[in-house]
């Protein structure tokens, strides 16, 4: 028999999967039961299936119910990152059982990575096909299949793994192409495991039933030192669950999206690799894990860009590159899979990241006030006062400079104001650190810098025409990251200058509550093509509505955006106008911003009927 190339004809969208972990990589499960995107045995490693960027030369993993009239439904198993996509028909009714389990140690990173899927009936008989396609290294690397004890291995090239649960006859041309029927009650455990160990035992049932339980426990058992009882709780524990499974335990780093190469616009060429961890976005996810109780892992990040802090590059870009690899490293050479098709034929297919030299001096601002929050959880000693003392003292010199922005705009440098903006909370984050411990510091020199800093940002990135601190001076063009600049401290929240700001936001910026991050229209970033509206963005405007004391607009804000979730309520970067979403998925920013939101916003709303009390 030969082997069959899948028939499912185009791409699934982007919103149309699921995800489990392990607390090292990943895996994408879309709503036909396709593991579609898994690369080990880290996030960033290169991928074993990638059938979301090519469908064929990526590699894929299906389980999936044959038979006509077939309905399928996918949903997590309550408070797990254990995912269930269910198969219905008149002949039978059946589910897969999808999840990673997490090892005891799980802060120790290894290259054995297991995925379990569990098939089961539930009623009548089905007929399961089971395809398993792995392309190793992108594709790269050729590989052999051979039966061993526990099911099938796959060799290619110093890379191996095995998938437990099938048997040799299986085999067909080196994948695995085989169908199963099971009748009412019956459970099959497949396993998929990478660099198994040379004494590896088979998952079969019984062992695949614990592993479950297990799993299930773990999750269940972290939720429940969450401290949010707010009103959109469900939202809120599924955003925290996020978070968790894209913090690469080992280093406690936090990746932006477990994904490559998805497209901000299908079809263009604005597909970036996101695995990896901006200091800007991991930064903000110290605030939404502290919101929520969820100390160590704030605690577990701080650590990381500590040690980033010591290193102190020091090159072109700064002290701190913008970003890095999960282990700390910044070898993240952007190289384009010209085999690859692409996501509905979006392409260059971007791996690796040349913005990572990028100077973008916000930064700075967010190291620090994240530095600043952590220092309730461990002070900062010595050694790392110095070092952010020599980083201050360089963004001294350099804050007056044009950066390339937050949107890493490949448009040339500019004075982008919300650069200015993280610069003053640098020096004011510092200067207060200062004060309140005794810590050794050129003050003087600190407090001139932020205060003309200040004076910059009021007078020059202030439009008095359009009534609004615009994207960089000399523009009319707003851009949303300004809403930031009160939950920061730099502005009043009802102060008039803000509100005005608000106000133009809103007109130029906010479709339906959804938010675009900056017209590229009217602020050229560089790149052909338009992009859908941000969903951080969005979450970002809620926050803005609430601390401006407009709670129904922020409530109806906040609550339209959660429709806009996938099926199982998660997020990739951006919306576009027909309501697909767009981006890597899902992007842990935009999480991150909906736990910050449903917080605050929740807060106001209990503080206001409070004081009607």
């Amino acid at each position: 028999m030969a082997a069959q190339a899948r028939d499912d004809g185009g791409f699934p969208d982007i919103d149309q999967h699921g995800m489990i972990g392990d607390l090292q990589t990943v895996a994408l499960v879309s709503t036909e039961g396709t593991i579609d995107w898994f690369c080990a045995p880290r996030f960033d490693s290169p991928s074993i299936f990638a059938s979301l960027l090519d469908r064929e030369k990526g590699g894929y993993f299906r389980i999936h119910a044959l038979g006509d009239g077939m309905r399928v439904k996918q949903m997590y198993f309550p408070q797990t990152a254990i995912l269930i996509t269910r198969f219905m028909s008149d002949s039978g009714v059946g589910e897969v059982i999808d999840f990673m389990p997490i090892a005891d140690e799980p802060t120790v990173a290894t290259t054995n990575r297991t995925i379990v899927r569990g098939i089961r009936v539930v009623r009548g008989e089905l007929t399961f096909r089971v395809q398993c396609r792995p392309r190793f290294d992108y594709g790269r690397r050729t590989h052999t299949a051979s039966a061993v004890d526990t099911g099938v291995r796959f060799d290619a090239e110093g890379m191996s793994a095995e998938l437990h649960g099938v048997t040799a006859d299986a085999i067909v041309d080196g994948d695995v192409d085989t169908t199963l029927t099971f009748s009412d009650g019956k459970l099959h455990i497949i396993a998929f495991e990478t660099e198994p160990d040379a004494d590896a035992r088979k998952i079969g049932r019984g062992r695949g039933q614990r592993l479950f339980r297990e799993t299930a426990a773990f999750w269940r058992e972290w939720l429940s030192r969450g401290t949010y009882t707010g009103r959109w709780r469900e939202s809120v524990e599924r955003s925290a669950m996020v978070l968790k499974l894209l913090q690469y335990a080992p280093s406690g780093a936090l990746v932006a999206a477990p994904t490559a190469a998805l497209p901000e616009q299908l079809g263009g060429v604005r597909n970036w690799d996101y695995r990896y961890t901006w200091v800007r976005d991991a930064s903000f996810s110290v605030y939404a894990l502290l919101s929520l109780g969820y100390a160590q892992e704030a605690l577990s990040f701080m650590l990381w860009l500590g040690d980033r802090v010591a290193e102190q590059v020091g090159d072109g870009s700064g002290p701190l590159k913008i970003m890095y690899r999960i282990d700390g490293s910044s070898d993240l050479e952007e190289l384009d899979l010209d085999d690859f098709e692409g996501y509905a034929g979006s392409r260059p297919v971007h791996v690796g990241n040349g913005a990572a030299d990028q100077l973008q001096l916000d930064i700075y601002g967010e190291a620090m006030q994240s530095l600043a929050v952590g220092e309730r959880l461990r002070p900062i000693g010595n050694p790392g006062w110095m070092k952010l003392r020599g980083i201050l003292d360089w963004l001294a010199d350099n804050w007056d400079q044009p950066d390339e922005g937050v949107w890493e705009t490949r448009g040339g440098r500019k004075d982008f104001t919300y650069g200015r903006i993280m610069c003053w909370v640098a020096f004011d984050r510092g200067i207060r650190l200062a004060r309140d411990r005794g810590l050794p510091a050129p003050l003087d020199r600190w407090e001139a810098e932020r205060d003309a800093i200040y004076e910059q940002v009021f007078t020059k990135c202030w439009n008095p025409q359009r009534k609004a601190f615009t994207q960089y001076p000399g523009t009319d063009v707003v851009d949303a990251i300004t809403l930031l600049m009160p939950k920061v401290g730099m502005i009043a929240p009802r102060d008039p200058m803000w509100l005005s700001t608000l106000d133009a936001i809103t007109e130029e910026l906010v479709t339906d509550s959804l938010v675009y991050r900056y017209n590229p229209a009217a602020s050229p970033d560089g790149l052909p093509g338009e992009e859908g509206t941000f969903s951080l963005c969005s979450f970002f405007y809620v926050m803005a509505l609430t601390d401006a004391g407009k709670l129904e607009e922020a409530q109806y804000a906040f609550e339209k955006m959660l429709t806009y979730g996938n099926h199982v309520g998660l997020y990739a970067e951006e919306i576009d106008p027909s309501g697909l979403q767009l981006g890597n998925f899902p992007q842990a920013f935009t999480h991150l911003a909906l736990i910050q939101a449903a917080s605050e916003l929740d807060a106001a709303l209990e503080a206001r009927a409070a004081a009607r009390h």
